[in-house]
């Protein structure tokens, strides 16, 4: 069973930038596809991107050209790089993994507990 961990979360201003890893707790990490998904008040949890296992990326439309998802297998590590960050980027961010290529939360296997991201005027 994988654990996930992320950090990085924060208050930040309108047009600035933020990077969110998701630390996983061993190495069977770089077997996995990894996702990232956010959920603001009162929405539905949705798909922001994900890494692949060989460094494929899949984005979601409102936030592709602003986010970056890397992996680091040494480290255990993924990242959410974003970018030119809008108030409704505003939510809480999750990490997930799962062996599919699959935009579909409920196709994920582990999470993260997440963390809050929260983007000021």
């Amino acid at each position: 069973q994988v654990q996930l961990v992320e950090s990085g979360g924060g208050l930040v201003q309108a047009g600035g930038s933020l990077r969110l890893a998701c630390a996983a707790s061993d190495r069977t990490f770089s077997n996995y596809n990894i996702g990232w998904f956010r959920q603001a008040p009162g929405k539905e949890r949705e798909f922001v991107g994900l890494v692949g296992v060989a460094d494929t990326t899949k984005y979601a439309d409102s936030v592709r050209g602003r986010v970056t998802i890397s992996r680091d297998n040494a480290k255990n590590t993924g990242y959410l790089e974003m970018n030119n960050l809008k108030i409704e980027d505003t939510a809480v961010y999750y990490c997930a993994a799962t062996q599919g290529w699959t935009t579909r939360n409920d196709q994920y296997d582990y999470w993260g507990q997440g963390t809050q991201v929260t983007v000021s005027s």
